[in-house]
């Protein structure tokens, strides 16, 4: 069998390979802490909850009157800044464990 010029054969030690594998996961790791969904639906529950709070705190008597006196923006935006910083907190206390290394399927011969 010949060589592919091209192709050179590497020879890694087990501690190269070793530190490949752990930067890789550390890279998995904060690109699924990164894009959890509780992030996302928090960050914008908080930042429409302040807009809708300022829109209630800056209303009118008329728009009250409207909603049978209650001030339904500032109801509501105080709703949805408690339940973005609901989702932001349970992120921050339970964040999102990597997936262990061999939940990871392993590519067979073959398969390319």
């Amino acid at each position: 069998m010949s060589e592919h010029p091209e192709h050179p054969a590497r020879h890694f030690s087990e501690q190269d390979v070793q530190r490949e594998v752990t930067e890789l996961e550390g890279k998995s790791a904060t690109a699924a802490r990164l894009f959890d969904i509780r992030r996302i639906i928090g960050g914008l529950f908080v930042i429409y909850g302040i807009i809708v709070t300022i829109a209630g705190l800056t209303d009118d008597d008329a728009a009250i009157d409207k909603a049978q006196d209650v001030n339904i923006n500032l109801w509501t935006g105080l709703g949805m800044l408690a339940l973005g910083l609901f989702f932001l907190a349970w992120l921050k206390l339970r964040p999102t464990a990597p997936p262990p290394p061999d939940a990871v399927p392993e590519e067979r011969p073959g398969e390319r």
